[in-house]
């Protein structure tokens, strides 16, 4: 199982490190335009590999794509980060070009690639490629929804005071501050819907702070997280590689499914050898489904703003 990561920057490098340390890949292979950044970055996560326990081959290319050729899954995390204030689709001008060009590049070597992307806007730049590329809608996949659900179950938790391994909830949506949509009526501790536990105002604050979760770390750190993100592709390359068929909230392009059609955005999906095996839809509440319309309209304007 080959494994590129597109972008050896912070984002780049922790899923690097993460999916080298589940041992499940027998190479990943980092790749960046600054001359020896991702050789660099490479050499020193394999001198972790005695220490991880670990056997995953881990290599650096500066911009030679030919390294990347028979990977089964690529990963995009290539593009300008965001800084303090600014919004994820602020970066649509500049990430657009790189995420179309790395595409090409990683389909020219590896035509049977799965490919996961990053870079943000996410939910834009997972259309971009699906409007660029010749691959089949189930081999595209936004990673958006899994960071974000993540994010979620962590403030979920320190709500009830709870260990995270107690609690369950998913974000679907687009992966934006105003487009995110948490799906707190679903969300439970141990089978158990949290409104039995806390309040609607509680709960509400759980939603408005999930929303901003990558905002505010954004604020504290001056760029973007990379250790929760890297974590959370790793999850997605794992049940790709393994054919795990686990459920994650992903960035996917919809047909008809939820009643939206010609755009990517997050729902609950089934992840396998194939990618993308199933779309699952889940029944939402009215104040649900206006959410998640209200979110699929940002995105399309987003798109909009796209040179396909």
């Amino acid at each position: 199982m080959k494994v590129t990561v597109v972008g050896a920057g912070a984002v780049g490098a922790s899923c690097a490190e993460y999916i080298a340390i589940k041992n499940f890949a027998s190479e990943v292979v980092l790749l960046d335009i600054k001359e020896g950044y991702a050789e660099g970055k490479a050499m020193d996560l394999m001198q972790t590999a005695s220490l991880n326990g670990f056997d995953t081959k881990i290599t650096g290319s500066t911009n030679d794509y030919s390294k990347t050729a028979h990977s089964d899954i690529a990963v995009i995390t290539s593009g300008i980060p965001r800084k303090p204030g600014m919004t994820r689709e602020e970066l649509i001008g500049i990430n657009a070009g790189i995420v179309k060009t790395v595409s090409k590049n990683l389909i020219e070597h590896s035509p049977n690639t799965i490919i996961i992307v990053v870079s943000n806007p996410m939910d834009t730049m997972t259309y971009l490629v699906h409007k660029s590329t010749n691959l089949p809608k189930h081999r595209i996949i936004g990673m958006g929804g899994a960071l974000d659900s993540a994010r979620f179950k962590y403030r979920l938790a320190e709500a009830l005071g709870a260990p995270i391994s107690d609690v369950d909830g998913m974000v679907i949506g687009g992966h934006s501050d105003k487009g995110m949509v948490p799906l707190i009526g679903h969300a439970a501790r141990n089978s158990v819907k949290v409104s039995e536990f806390l309040s609607e105002e509680r709960m509400q604050q759980v939603v408005e702070d999930t929303k901003v979760g990558g905002a505010t770390l954004t604020k504290l750190l001056g760029t973007s997280a990379w250790y929760a993100p890297g974590a959370a592709v790793s999850g997605l390359v794992q049940a790709i590689a393994c054919d795990l068929k686990k459920i994650y909230p992903c960035s996917t392009l919809l047909e008809g499914e939820y009643g939206l059609s010609d755009l990517c955005i997050g729902v609950p999906v089934v992840l396998g050898k194939n990618g993308i095996e199933r779309i699952v839809e889940i029944e939402l509440s009215d104040a649900e489904k206006a959410k998640l319309k209200e979110s699929a309209e940002g995105v399309s304007k987003t798109n909009g703003l796209l040179e396909l």
